[in-house]
């Protein structure tokens, strides 16, 4: 592997700057505002008491969410979504993303016939909007549920573990942890982890950009995904104690 030096002046398995700020919206049930970088997302989480057509009267919940750009989040002004009068491929492919993430560690049954919607917006983006959005959005949906069982509506939470997300890829040769834009752009390769607290995948989103990755760089990637959420989990469980 090549020395490649990054822009931020980061370690290989080093990641950005990172702060959780739990209970930042005064009228979500849940809410955390998440900076990975200088990549800032607000996660707000919503009590509804009703669920899709699909799961009425099957006694099970559900979880959802929504994910959105604000026009300048990025260096030049995007159209709104709402203007254009619908979303993109990508919007929606990420927040089905984020929402498997968060379905895949709670127990819809516990949760009852009610739907939690985690909204996900992009106050400025840096590369790692939809990771960010995912370990923020974890720390929303448990403060919602928390609020639940204070007010005697569930019976303990209906979590099972943390889940979180980062970005690793490879750049001139480099396995990287949480790339920036600047390191994104120009990658090899890039991939987004989703890995509970206890190391298990929910999912794994691994391209090539240049070459096949051989076995070792999937290898690299994977041991620095995994130490990468090893501190976003700590920095969650903190986060989680404050509210």
């Amino acid at each position: 592997m090549s020395g490649f030096a990054r822009p931020s002046g980061r370690r290989p398995d080093e990641l950005r700057p990172v702060a959780l700020e739990p209970g930042w919206s005064r009228h979500a049930e849940g809410s955390c505002l998440v900076r990975m970088g200088h990549t800032v997302v607000l996660c707000t989480a919503s009590v509804e008491e009703r669920v899709p057509a699909f799961l009425r009267n099957t006694g099970k919940g559900w979880v959802t969410a929504e994910y959105g750009m604000l026009p300048r989040a990025t260096t030049t002004r995007g159209e709104r979504e709402a203007a254009r009068g619908r979303q993109s491929g990508r919007t929606q492919e990420i927040q089905r993303l984020i929402g498997r993430s968060l379905r895949a560690v709670t127990d819809l049954e516990l949760l009852g016939e009610r739907q939690i919607v985690v909204d996900c917006d992009v106050l400025q983006a840096d590369g790692g909007t939809r990771c960010a959005a995912i370990t923020g959005g974890y720390v929303a949906l448990h403060q919602a549920l928390a609020r639940l069982v204070r007010a005697g509506e569930l019976p303990r939470l209906p979590l099972r573990e943390p889940v979180a997300a980062v970005s690793c890829g490879v750049v001139g040769g480099t396995a990287l942890l949480d790339l920036d834009y600047a390191e994104d752009s120009v990658a090899q390769a890039d991939g987004n982890f989703v890995l509970s607290a206890s190391g298990g995948v929910v999912e794994i989103q691994l391209t090539a950009e240049d070459l096949p990755l051989g076995d070792h760089h999937v290898a690299a990637l994977r041991a620095l995904a995994e130490r990468g959420i090893a501190e976003l989990v700590a920095l969650q469980r903190q986060a989680i104690a404050t509210v």
